[in-house]
This record gives C-alpha cells, sequence and structure tokens, in this order.
C-alpha cells in the first residue's frame, strides 16, 4: 500500500547561491511512501502513517539545517521517514519552482528513494 503527498510547499532556505539561503523560496515536497496495508483492513488511523507527522518530519528537516543541493535534503528527508515511520520504502522528490536560470522553466528537481534495510 502506497501512502503518497504531492505538492507539500515548505519555505525554505536551501541553494548553493548565497542569495538563495539568505533570501529563501518555495520548496515542493512529493512524497510516497509503503507502508503495510492493516489500515485499510482497521480502518484505524493507529495503524497506518499519519500524514500530519509526515508533514512534521518535513518541516523539522527542512528548518534544522541549510542544504547546498536539493539532492541532499530530499535524501535527508528519506533517510527521517524511514527511521521514523513504519514504512518498507520512501521516495522524496524535491522541486524547486523559483529557480533562477539563464532562461524560463517551470523547476527543477531531485528524486531520493531509500528503503528499509
Amino acid at each position: 500500500m502506497a501512502i503518497e503527498l504531492e505538492g507539500l510547499e515548505v519555505r525554505g532556505f536551501h541553494g548553493a547561491t548565497a542569495d538563495e539561503q539568505v533570501e529563501g523560496q518555495t520548496f515542493l515536497y512529493d512524497v510516497r511512501l509503503v507502508a503495510h496495508d492493516a489500515a485499510i483492513r482497521s480502518d484505524q488511523l493507529a495503524d497506518t502513517v499519519d500524514y500530519t507527522k509526515v508533514v512534521a518530519c518535513i518541516l523539522e528537516v527542512s528548518q534544522e539545517r541549510r542544504y547546498n543541493l536539493i539532492e541532499a535534503l530530499a535524501g535527508a528527508v528519506a533517510d527521517a521517514l524511514i527511521e521514523r515511520f513504519p514504512v518498507s520504502r520512501a521516495t522524496v522528490r524535491v522541486r524547486k519552482p523559483e529557480v533562477r536560470l539563464a532562461a524560463p522553466i517551470a523547476f527543477t528537481a531531485a528524486t531520493v528513494e531509500r528503503a528499509r534495510r
């Protein structure tokens, strides 16, 4: 069973330039967690992954330090989700829609997948 959060908007101060780290910008998180299917049968929150706690985890990782690369940010979030929740796999995509490049672009992104060992 997969649990997905798509387009979670978090303001952060990550990036390779000083301007990005001072001014900040919006980052969009797309998360897919593979969990056991007990909640399908029980219909109880205690038997699944609580979205509010997932969002709190992502906010904590984003706010606890500044990352130069969205690859490292996505990896840190995926690691934290695997450590804190009863999931077998976590896929995290971090999108950067306010990226400043020489030509228009919708966003840049980095995707990291982690599996429980």
